[in-house]
């Protein structure tokens, strides 16, 4: 992960990166995210963008003890967690996506999960889990779809820019998601 803020230029020249998976067989729950931003392409890292509520939503809920930040998403791996996305390709806007492009990330994110065999796999973006999952009415919670035996969990998009849910409503949500994980 770069150690300093990234230019603009560096922000738009991320295009079309990639982020590194963080996963290891045997996760409790693999966080899988729509597609790197720009920012994150730049520096490296998942959530990265300040203002991401990705690392909050973690430590309100109790899934993390701490709030972990991108420098510290190695650490996940120590509290039985994971991150991938659907697409590894960065752009300025998941909206870039095509549902085509989504659903060929659904095949991806289904042969990762037959090898890392988390227990749960939690989608961060209702949007997408919709287009990539051809299930235009899901909602957050727990879904009837099983990858390798791995239940699937809809969880709202962290973004900053994602008005429909508040800090608290993400805690709430990840706080069911930790619930259900621990009571398994």
């Amino acid at each position: 992960m770069m150690d300093r803020k990234p230019t603009v230029e560096e922000v738009r020249a991320a295009r079309g990166s990639r982020v590194p998976d963080v996963l290891r067989k045997g996760l409790d729950i693999v966080f899988c995210g729509i597609n790197p931003g720009l920012y994150s392409g730049a520096v490296g890292a998942h959530f990265a963008r300040p203002g991401n509520r990705f690392w909050r939503a973690l430590s309100d809920s109790g899934l993390t003890d701490r709030v972990l930040g991108p420098r510290d998403e190695d650490e996940l791996l120590s509290y039985g967690l994971g991150i991938t996305n659907l697409v590894n390709r960065a752009t300025a806007v998941a909206a870039e996506l095509s549902d085509e492009e989504l659903r060929r990330g659904r095949g991806v994110l289904k042969r990762k999960i037959g090898r890392y065999r988390p227990k749960f796999v939690a989608i961060l973006g209702i949007g997408a889990y919709r287009a990539a999952f051809e299930d235009p009415d899901a909602r957050p919670g727990p879904q009837d779809e099983r990858l390798h035996g791995a239940r699937v969990w809809l969880l709202p998009n962290p973004s900053g820019l994602n008005a429909h849910y508040q800090r608290d409503d993400l805690a709430k949500l990840f706080s069911e998601l930790r619930e259900r994980v621990r009571g398994d």
